[in-house]
């Protein structure tokens, strides 16, 4: 991606270096644990460990809670962690440019959500959560929290790599924080609630479906305003999602697929949302609950 020169988002909470204790708990964190959470119940598995604690009934997540804020220690990022940093405040900065354009548009503000950038573990507003979740947004405080060594695991994980594929990763965050504001986000939970809960993980399929989907508005966008995509980012982006579908995912875990346990799509299903997000960039053309649930 072209992002030299680009300006880097202030609205930003730099807690790396400190810890954020947790218990064993039940709280939801925002919507799912994040875009790739599920890779790390996959690690979890071949390790021999029980990601049930991840997969709870709000999806990827049910995680822990609790517990004392951190205490400051010494930490000294590494270069590499340091260019991360910058590059995902840009990024930040281009959806905060490119949604309030859009909000605008639609006669209404754009809310920023606030980046949380930390190591370990962290508390916010949904609980304490583990480096291990991913990055995931917490609509209690409307706070994307990350910690950047999440990007060198997505990458020995499931090979995704990239500055695009890593973008992609924040911008369907913020997708989920468009969804709180535009009210998506409380109703589907609140329907999630109220039914079994193969159907609260289609719900939860439909939500993440249409994060993709804004992901790809926000990169439609910023490509407009900025010029920011070079040859090789969306199939950057698009590789990534190929390898983040729940059926890709479970068969690499246990070799087999569970599809009433789906709660973020399929590898197919998420590229499409994706490539159609980047084909059309309207909020009008990405609306995932309106299609019967095959029909994704």
């Amino acid at each position: 991606m072209k992002l030299n020169g680009r300006r880097q988002s202030t609205n930003v909470d730099d807690r790396r270096g400190q810890g954020g204790g947790f218990s064993l708990g039940g709280k939801t964190i925002g919507l799912g644990g994040g875009l790739v959470g599920i890779i790390i119940a996959v690690v979890i598995m071949f390790m021999g460990g029980d990601p049930s604690a991840m997969l709870g009934d709000g999806g990827l997540g049910s995680i822990i809670q609790g517990g004392a804020g951190g205490q400051q220690t010494e930490y000294q990022p590494t270069a590499e962690e340091e260019e991360l940093a910058v590059f995902s405040k840009q990024i930040l900065a281009g959806t905060e440019d490119v949604w309030t354009k859009i909000f605008a548009e639609m006669g209404r503000t754009y809310e920023p959500p606030r980046l949380v950038l930390f190591t370990g573990s962290v508390q916010s507003g949904c609980g304490g959560a583990s480096s291990s979740m991913g990055p995931f947004y917490c609509s209690a405080d409307q706070c994307v929290y990350i910690d950047l060594s999440f990007f060198s695991e997505m990458k020995k994980t499931i090979g995704a790599d990239g500055d695009f594929a890593y973008a992609y990763v924040i911008a369907h965050e913020v997708g989920h924080h468009v969804q709180y504001l535009l009210g998506t986000l409380s109703d589907a939970h609140n329907r999630m609630s109220r039914v079994s809960q193969k159907e609260s993980n289609q719900i939860s399929v439909r939500l993440e479906l249409q994060a993709d989907y804004f992901a790809g508005v926000w990169a439609h966008h910023d490509n407009k305003m900025f010029g920011s995509l070079e040859d090789g980012d969306i199939e950057e982006g698009l590789t990534v999602a190929s390898k983040i579908g729940d059926d890709y995912l479970q068969k690499k875990a246990q070799g087999y697929e569970v599809p009433d346990a789906f709660n973020h799509g399929r590898s197919e299903q998420r590229v499409k949302w994706l490539k159609r997000g980047l084909t059309y960039g309207t909020i009008k053309d990405g609306d995932t609950f309106s299609p019967s649930y095959d029909a994704l």
